[in-house]
């Protein structure tokens, strides 16, 4: 079962958005901010998906939580989701797939499915 770390810092839209996850397949492990994030990518690691706001509180941002991911696991598949469009954001790594607020559940899904992830073994 591919492994997903959810960024978000709306703790209702987390909860909602990782129930769907979940019943599409996926293994989620929520984190409210980046530093969260960095933490569990540095115990953890392990993660096939890495989703992130762009903007959170507390001094992260989705960028350095999409660089914590690569240098925990090169290869893990990061989308960096905001209600900015992406004219206003810095320049995104060529790696991240961008998805805008908001967004249905099924376009994440789609998205998470469009960005081939690993072969898990049964």
């Amino acid at each position: 079962m591919p492994r997903v770390l959810y960024v978000e810092d709306d703790a209702l839209l987390r909860a909602v958005t990782s129930m769907a996850l979940e019943d599409a397949g996926y293994a989620v492990v929520e984190a409210h901010d980046g530093h969260q994030a960095r933490r569990l990518l540095e115990e953890e690691g392990g993660f096939d998906f890495v989703i992130s706001d762009v903007s959170m509180p507390g001094g992260m941002s989705g960028l350095e939580v999409a660089q914590a991911a690569q240098a925990a696991r090169p290869g893990c598949r990061t989308i960096l989701v905001s209600g900015y469009a992406t004219a206003q954001l810095p320049e995104l790594p060529a790696a991240v797939v961008y998805l805008g607020k908001p967004f249905r559940v099924q376009e994440l899904i789609d998205t998470l499915g469009g960005a081939n992830p690993p072969v898990a073994n049964s």
